[in-house]
C-alpha cells in the first residue's frame, strides 16, 4: 500500500487567503477599534444604568466599528507615502505593497457606509451623525494636520473621544454633564498619552514630516509640560461623577489616587526626558484608563 503525500502547494491559497485578510485586519488599527468598542459600552452601560438594550447596543457597536475600520483605512492611504519613511510603519499594507490604494480606498468606502447605514437604520440617527462626525474628525482634519501643524494632537483627541458619545445616545442617554465628563476625562487623557509616544518615536515622525510638539521642539520640554498639564487637568476631571453623585465617594478616593500616579509619571517624564520615564508614562496611561472606566462602571451600579 503506497501512501501519496499530500502537494506543499495545496496549502498555498489558503495561506496567501488568511495573509491578506491579516493584511485588512491591519488597515483598520484593531488596537483602535477595540478601545473604541471598549469606551462606546463604557458609555452605554452607564447612560443606561448598567441595562442597555442589548441588540441595540449590539448594533451600535458592529456600526462603530465599521465606521472606525473606514476612518483606519483612509487615514492609512492618506498616510501612505509618511508611513513608508517610519520603521514602526514601513511594514502597513500599503507602504509595504501588499495592498494598492485601489483596495484601500474601496474598502473604506464600503465600511464608512455600512457603519453610517447601521447605525441609521438599527440604532438612531443622533448616533450616526456622531459616527460620522468622528469619521471627518480623524480623517478630514486630524490626518491633514499632522503634517502642518502641531494642534493636530488636539484634533486628535476629540475623534478618540467621540465613541464615548456615540456609545451614550445609542442607548438613548441624553447628552448633558454626565456625558461630557466621560468625554473630556477620555478626551484630556489622550494629551499625557500622546506626548510620551510623540517623544519615544519623534525621530521618525520627524522624518516623516509630521508636526508634532517633539518635532517642532526637539528639546521635549513642551511635550513634557503639556503632559504634566493633562495629568493635572484629569485630576478634578476624573473625580466629578463622584461630585455630581452620579459615582460614590469610594470612586472618588480611587480616581484621586489613580490620578495623582499619573501625574507623578508625567511629572517624571517632563523632568527626565528620556525613553525610560516616557515609557513610565505610556504604561501609567494605560493602566489608568481602563481602571477608571472601570471603577466608574461599578460605582454607578453601586449608586443606582
Amino acid at each position: 500500500m503506497s501512501i501519496v503525500a499530500a502537494s506543499p502547494t495545496a496549502s498555498v491559497p489558503r495561506v496567501k487567503v488568511l495573509s491578506r485578510l491579516r493584511d485588512y485586519v491591519e488597515l483598520t488599527k484593531p488596537k483602535i477599534v477595540v478601545m473604541e468598542l471598549v469606551t462606546a459600552t463604557v458609555a452605554a452601560s452607564m447612560a443606561s444604568w448598567g441595562s442597555p438594550d442589548w441588540q441595540v447596543l449590539a448594533y451600535a457597536l458592529v456600526g462603530t466599528a465599521l465606521v472606525a475600520a473606514g476612518a483606519s483605512a483612509w487615514n492609512q492611504w492618506i498616510e501612505r507615502y509618511s508611513d513608508a519613511r517610519m520603521i514602526r510603519t514601513a511594514e502597513r499594507p500599503l507602504p509595504a505593497g501588499r495592498l494598492s490604494s485601489l483596495e484601500s480606498i474601496v474598502f473604506g468606502v464600503v465600511t464608512t457606509i455600512a457603519g453610517l447605514t447601521l447605525l441609521a437604520v438599527q440604532v438612531n440617527a443622533l448616533t450616526a451623525l456622531l459616527g460620522f462626525a468622528t469619521w471627518a474628525a480623524y480623517v478630514c482634519f486630524y490626518t491633514p494636520l499632522k503634517s502642518r501643524t502641531v494642534h493636530n494632537t488636539a484634533v486628535g483627541a476629540v475623534a478618540g473621544a467621540m465613541p464615548i458619545l456615540m456609545g451614550w445616545t445609542a442607548v438613548g442617554g441624553h447628552l448633558g454633564l454626565s456625558a461630557a465628563t466621560l468625554f473630556l476625562i477620555v478626551f484630556i487623557w489622550q494629551f499625557p498619552h500622546f506626548m510620551a509616544i510623540a517623544w519615544m518615536y519623534r525621530e521618525e515622525y520627524a522624518a516623516a514630516g509630521c508636526r508634532m510638539l517633539t518635532v517642532v521642539d526637539p528639546s521635549g520640554r513642551r511635550a513634557g509640560l503639556q503632559a504634566v498639564i493633562g495629568a493635572l487637568v484629569l485630576l478634578p476631571v476624573s473625580v466629578l461623577p463622584a461630585v455630581i453623585r452620579w459615582a460614590g465617594m469610594g470612586y472618588f478616593v480611587a480616581a484621586l489616587l489613580l490620578g495623582l500616579l499619573q501625574l507623578a509619571a508625567a511629572a517624571w517624564f517632563a523632568w527626565r526626558l528620556d525613553e525610560r520615564s516616557a515609557r513610565t508614562l505610556l504604561r501609567a496611561s494605560l493602566v489608568y484608563l481602563p481602571t477608571i472606566l472601570v471603577l466608574l462602571l461599578l460605582s454607578c451600579r453601586i449608586v443606582s
